[in-house]
């Protein structure tokens, strides 16, 4: 039976990167963007609401549906690789860790953050880059997300990046964060061997020695399906670029971003 990990981190914050990092490794198979904890969500949905499962045994029934679900994900792979270990990257499995745990226990969760101001100066360039594209986020007649500031309370309030703050928040709240490993995307790029020897003790792996200088993109997805703000093409070589939030966002949105995410700010001890 294959060994299967978790990614589940916030966007903008290096998950692709860290993907294509651990598909290095000749052991990994490593997803892109991945929709099988859909394909359970969707199984959960009708296991709840089907008359036919109310009607019978209610023990019995729940361990069919678990087994279900195990077996589901591990045939899913089985039949698309042969490799022993599986990395699936979806942004759901933090705040699902306790229905997870119930068919696959203590499972092992990464999950990459990044200075929130960061995230959001990542949408704002995404945003600008493609004028040539209606983003759907402005509306001229109601004045909605005609300046940056708009549009970052436009996106601290839905998905991606909104949800994903508020997930991360609960998963915290209920405890499971200490269950899940934390990387910083920013000490990734400054340290990336010492965070790697981290994730592997976590992962209860022996390490593999990477190449951050001629790191292959393997994962592919079609980031049209996602909009203008679909970008998971990664830069071959791992190196830290300093923050220019400031200079994209404003002083005033940088301070306003610092003190809503206080909680985030205070966890992760970012400055």
């Amino acid at each position: 039976m294959k060994k299967l990990y978790f990614q589940s981190s916030l966007p903008r914050a290096g998950s692709t990167l860290l993907q294509n990092i651990m598909g290095q490794n000749p052991d990994f198979y490593v997803t892109p963007t991945s929709g099988v904890l859909e394909l359970l969500y969707g199984a959960r949905l009708n296991y709840t609401n089907s008359p036919e499962f109310s009607a019978q045994d209610k023990e019995l029934m729940r361990e069919g549906f678990l087994n279900f679900c195990l077996q589901g994900i591990n045939g899913f792979f089985d039949s698309i690789t042969d490799k022993p270990c599986i990395l699936d990257k979806s942004r759901g499995w933090g705040y699902h860790y306790d229905f997870l745990n119930t068919f696959y226990p203590n499972p092992k969760i990464l999950c990459m953050v990044r200075d929130p101001r960061d995230i959001f100066c990542s949408m704002e360039k995404n945003f600008r880059k493609s004028p040539e594209k209606d983003s759907n986020m402005i509306n001229h007649k109601t004045g909605e997300g005609v300046t940056t500031e708009k549009r970052i309370d436009i996106w601290s309030s839905n998905p991606p990046v909104g949800m994903a703050m508020e997930r991360l928040y609960q998963i915290i709240k209920e405890g499971n964060d200490k269950r899940i490993h934390f990387i910083k995307f920013e000490t990734l790029c400054k340290s990336p061997q010492k965070e790697m020897e981290k994730i592997y003790n976590y992962l209860e792996l022996p390490y593999f020695e990477h190449d951050f200088d001629n790191i292959e993109q393997i994962t592919q997805e079609d980031d049209k399906v996602y909009g203008i703000f679909g970008d998971h093409i990664i830069k071959n070589k791992l190196e830290y670029i300093p923050s220019n939030a400031k200079e994209i966002l404003g002083k005033g949105a940088c301070d306003w971003i610092k003190g809503n995410y206080k909680w985030f700010y205070d966890y992760f001890k970012y400055v």
